[in-house]
């Protein structure tokens, strides 16, 4: 079975295509912006132009634009190849390529949107203890739970702990998608933001009506 694995959600955009377990090809850019330009590009270069059996895809948190545009394309791609798509959070991600290295319960910090960041504990089998929180800085160092810290916020995180943390600087990677718990993949691939979006619909204020 091919399985083609999606991740944009952050700053980096990539893809990667899977015959079993094995990897057979991927590509990780770091790109910031552009991630609509280059997705496609990027897919259409893998063998057979990334055609697969099933789909997974990031579900965020992370940038609002990335996660859209990346379960725009899987959903698209699985309509047109009758493919499965599957997503999973990004955040687990992040907590399984950590635990590749460091098999311990563990916090994940990754940049947000205005200024916070997305932080969320992780147990030793890469599953979540509770959902992931938006949060400015300040009150973000008092979510850090454990003393391994990681992704592209841990630094940071770290030394507003004041304390000595195991940081890990990791950003998402297609590649090693396979590493996400089997339990944290779903078929509802409704987006995880992490926190309120920035527009709001007129006569809404708060989610309600005005």
């Amino acid at each position: 079975m091919l399985t083609l694995a999606i991740d944009c959600a952050t700053e980096a955009c990539s893809v990667a295509l899977f015959e079993g377990e094995e990897c057979r090809a991927h590509v990780h850019q770091i790109l910031g912006r552009g991630h609509a330009e280059r997705l496609v590009p990027l897919i259409a270069g893998l063998p057979g132009k990334g055609r697969a059996d099933q789909i997974l895809v990031s579900l965020g948190p992370g940038s609002f634009t990335g996660v859209r545009i990346g379960l725009a394309s899987a959903r698209a791609l699985g309509l047109a190849w009758g493919a499965p798509v599957l997503g999973y959070p990004t955040l687990a991600l992040v907590a399984a390529m950590a635990q590749e290295r460091h098999r311990n319960m563990l916090t994940v910090c990754m940049a947000g949107g205005h200024g916070e960041w997305f932080v969320q504990d992780f147990d030793e089998a890469g599953m979540p203890e509770g959902a992931a929180a938006s949060r400015r800085p300040q009150e973000a160092a008092s979510l850090a739970s454990y003393k391994v810290l990681a992704g592209n916020r841990a630094g940071e995180l770290a030394q507003l702990t004041g304390e000595t943390h195991e940081v890990l600087d990791i950003l998402p990677d297609a590649r090693k998608s396979r590493l996400v718990p089997t339990a944290l993949l779903t078929t509802d691939l409704a987006p995880i933001y992490g926190r309120a979006p920035d527009a709001r619909l007129p006569g809404v204020r708060d989610g309600a009506p005005v």
